[in-house]
């Protein structure tokens, strides 16, 4: 059995529309789909009626976006799990055996700590994770834009992006951003090309992130666009403003290694330009 993509299901217009995006790629790719709603309990729901009372809400949940997903895509492969543990946990464990987990967008809180769902999915998933906000269905978005940065993690989104830019028919942009060195060197002085030779060998990077693609895929159209002096999340969303799908590394090539999710997948995720795709690193190529 081919491994299915995992939609997480909860009661937002958002969920809603994660699971349309979700039924449509799992008829393209011809995929079966699991709709998993997941039961926290919280520590005050320790009487029996109220989890039942609980566990009803999330059966009906269940089978109210089943009849939705049946009516959206009637040949996919469908299935339905009520699961207990937190979303995070939970999916992460679903995640396992999936080809994608896909979660809407929820709500995110700015000026402090984000403490949005999606964000904390799709940081510990083993698989890729979309997460889809209420815009997904907005036309005339095209095109597949990756965010490349040359580490290891954006190359294999790169590759990502450009199957899905393939298969879609979808012309493919790979964005670099960087900042430049913020000093002024006056002209003349030693060190007042520094900005020009970082900004050639930022480039280099961008160049050695796309090579390949077109001996892979003759067809598709591939555009490199390198952008300076703007932070590379900033860039992004900028930049897919009309885009179909954003696809990005889950780290990049910043200092904190140990992070779950690197700060630029953070800041994209907490602002939400279009459907957008964490990639995971392969462990076989991670090793």
């Amino acid at each position: 059995m081919k491994n299915p993509i995992i939609v997480g299901v909860n009661d937002t217009d958002a969920s809603q529309a994660a699971l349309a995006w979700a039924m449509h790629r799992a008829a393209a790719l011809k995929l079966p789909v699991v709709l998993v709603h997941a039961i926290d309990y919280p520590p005050s729901y320790e009487n029996y009626a109220s989890m039942e009372t609980v566990r009803k809400y999330g059966t009906e949940l269940l089978e109210k976006a089943k009849a939705r997903a049946v009516e959206a895509e009637p040949s996919v492969d469908l299935a339905t799990k009520l699961v207990s543990g937190s979303a995070g946990y939970s999916l992460r464990k679903q995640s396992r055996n999936a080809s994608m987990v896909v979660i809407g967008s929820g709500e995110s809180w700015f000026g402090g700590a984000v403490t949005d769902r999606a964000l904390q999915i799709a940081a510990v998933a083993h698989c890729p994770v979309a997460v889809i906000g209420t815009n997904a269905g907005d036309g005339g978005r095209q095109g597949v834009l990756v965010g490349a940065d040359g580490s290891e993690e954006a190359t294999q989104a790169v590759a990502f992006a450009a199957a899905e830019a393939d298969r879609e028919g979808q012309e493919l942009t790979i964005l670099h951003a960087f900042g430049s060195p913020r000093f002024k060197v006056p002209k003349g002085m030693p060190g007042s090309d520094l900005a020009e030779l970082a900004a050639e060998e930022e480039r280099v990077i961008l160049s050695e992130t796309a090579a390949g693609l077109a001996e892979n895929y003759p067809d598709l159209t591939v555009r490199q666009v390198l952008v300076v002096d703007t932070a590379p999340a900033k860039a992004l969303v900028e930049a897919a403003g009309n885009a179909g799908l954003l696809v990005l590394g889950s780290r990049g090539r910043g200092a904190f290694k140990r992070l779950l999710m690197g700060s630029t997948a953070h800041a994209v995720l907490s602002q939400l330009p279009c459907p957008t795709i964490i990639t995971r690193i392969r462990p076989d190529q991670h090793r």
